[in-house]
C-alpha cells in the first residue's frame, strides 16, 4: 500500500515566528515616511489578515487614494523598512518551530508550504531573517487579496499542479496557524486544521473555531509530528 501524503501549509507571524513588532513599527514609519501621515491607528486589526486588506483599510483610515502607484509606493516603503526593523527587533522563531519543520522536511510524505498573508517578500525576508527559508518550496501570499480565502485557495491551486492526480487521491492538505482566520480559510478549501495559542489568540479563542488539533504551544514536537507518522501497517 502507499503511504499517505501530507501537504503542511504554515502561516507565518504568530506560528512560525514573533517579530516583536517588527512589522507592524514598519507599516507605521513607512505611513510616516512615504505618505506623513500620523495617528493613532484604531480599529484595524492585523492578525491573521492580508497585508492586501491592512493596506486598503490604511488608505481609506488616512484617506489615502487607492491608486496602483500608492500601493506601489506602501509596498516598497514597507519593505524597505522591514529589513531594518527586524534587526533593531528582538523576535525570535517560536518554540519547537526548527525541530518541526526540520523533522517534517526529512518526510518523503511531506511537503511543506506556506500559507500566508504576508507580501511574498515581506514572508521571505522575515524567513532569510530567522534561517527558516530552506524549509519552504511554495506558498500563497497576501499581495493580492484581501480574503485569506483566496489565498488557501491559490495554495490549493499550487498543490494541484505540483502533485499529480493519482498523488493527490492520496493526499491530505493541512494549514498550521494561530488565528481563526487560519482556521476558516483551511475550512474553505477542506483542509486539516492545527491551530496554535502562539500568537494573539488565546486556546479557548481559537477553541470555539473548532480546528482538528488544538495546541498552546509547539514545544512537545512529538505530539504535533505524530499527526504526520504513516500507520505501521503502511510502514
Amino acid at each position: 500500500m502507499l503511504v499517505p501524503m501530507h501537504v503542511c501549509l504554515f502561516d507565518i507571524d504568530g506560528t512560525l515566528i514573533d517579530t516583536g513588532g517588527a512589522g507592524q513599527r514598519s507599516i507605521l514609519h513607512m505611513l510616516e515616511e512615504v505618505f506623513q501621515v500620523s495617528a493613532p491607528v484604531e480599529g484595524i486589526p492585523t492578525a491573521g489578515r492580508t497585508d492586501h486588506s491592512i493596506m486598503v483599510d490604511l488608505f481609506e483610515f488616512f484617506n489615502i487614494a487607492n491608486t496602483s502607484e500608492n500601493r506601489q509606493r506602501f509596498e516598497q516603503g514597507y519593505l524597505k523598512l522591514l529589513a531594518e526593523k527586524l534587526l533593531e527587533h528582538q523576535g525570535r522563531v517560536l518554540p519547537g518551530i526548527r525541530e518541526i519543520l526540520e523533522s517534517l522536511s526529512q518526510q518523503e510524505n511531506v511537503d511543506l508550504g506556506l500559507l500566508t498573508g504576508n507580501f511574498e517578500q515581506g514572508a521571505k525576508q522575515k524567513l532569510a531573517h530567522y534561517e527558516l527559508q530552506q524549509y519552504f518550496d511554495f506558498g500563497a501570499y497576501g499581495d493580492h487579496h484581501a480574503d485569506r480565502d483566496d489565498v488557501a485557495h491559490e495554495a490549493l491551486r499550487q498543490i494541484r499542479e505540483r502533485h499529480a492526480a493519482e498523488l493527490l487521491e492520496r493526499t491530505s492538505v493541512w494549514v498550521l496557524g494561530d488565528t481563526p482566520n487560519d482556521i476558516t480559510c483551511a475550512r474553505a478549501i477542506g483542509a486539516n486544521v492545527i491551530a496554535v495559542a502562539t500568537g494573539v489568540y488565546s486556546l479557548e479563542e481559537l477553541r470555539q473555531c473548532e480546528p482538528d488539533y488544538l495546541f498552546e504551544h509547539f514545544e512537545d514536537v512529538h505530539a504535533v509530528l505524530t499527526l504526520f507518522e504513516p500507520p505501521e501497517s503502511l510502514t
